[in-house]
């Protein structure tokens, strides 16, 4: 007696199975981690700017953006600087979905994780008054002569420099696909931002140094933006 071959059934894959979200659903979710990255930049420039116009005694060609952490409202420095860490953090989640393969795919992701802790940290650790401000402040105040404020430095230090890195690996990644223009654009946004790190401890240095570091901070946002429209992303 023979007997009837057995059937063996396969489970209906089901788009939204476990562990398997339905592919609009993953779409929505990368875009609002990469809307993350296009904010971010903006929010913390306009804030940082906003600032320098309302706060008695402070000027960004005399001053570092730091330095509002502190006074009476300092807080509102200590948010930008949270909230922004936090967007950078999410974006690079976002980043890495849409950038799966090609130059830079593995390291952009992971600076900007740098970038967004070390924003965290900025707003985390205090630094120290100097140049005459918080008001009252002598001027010849070190910048740097308490350990919060040490760990501020370290912190800023991190996320500009890891800034830099993701200017020049992107304008690495747009030279390989043929994108001439966004990867000048990419290259001058590092390069900007190096120089404005050299520069900040010139005269009317905390000026440059805020300029450059908000250009490529606002150019992440417009990568940011064009990975949202699935533009670039290979």
């Amino acid at each position: 007696m023979t007997s009837s071959p057995s059937i063996t059934r396969r489970p209906h894959a089901t788009a939204g199975g476990p562990g398997h979200p339905p592919p609009a659903a993953a779409t929505a979710s990368t875009r609002r981690l990469l809307a993350c990255g296009a904010f971010a930049g903006p929010v913390f420039v306009t804030a940082v700017l906003v600032q320098s116009l309302t706060r008695p005694g402070f000027s960004l060609t005399r001053d570092a953006a730091s330095l509002l952490d502190l006074g009476s409202l300092g807080w509102v420095q200590v948010t930008n600087f949270i909230v922004t860490g936090l967007l950078f953090m999410a974006a690079a989640a976002g980043i890495r979905r849409r950038l799966s393969d090609g130059p830079g795919s593995r390291w952009i992701p992971r600076l900007m994780i740098v970038i967004g802790a070390g924003l965290i940290g900025g707003g985390v650790f205090h630094p120290d008054a100097s140049g005459g401000y918080p008001p009252g402040t002598p001027p010849g105040t070190s910048a740097v002569s308490s350990w919060p404020g040490v760990l501020h430095e370290v912190c800023g230090s991190a996320a500009f420099l890891a800034l830099v890195v993701v200017g020049i690996m992107l304008a690495r990644r747009y030279r390989a696909r043929g994108q001439r223009g966004l990867a000048a654009c990419s290259l001058a946004a590092g390069v900007l931002c190096a120089a404005g790190v050299a520069s900040g401890g010139a005269p009317h240095g905390s000026l440059s140094l805020f300029a450059g570091v908000s250009i490529a901070l606002l150019w992440v946002a417009v990568v940011s933006a064009r990975l949202i429209t699935g533009r670039s992303a290979r």
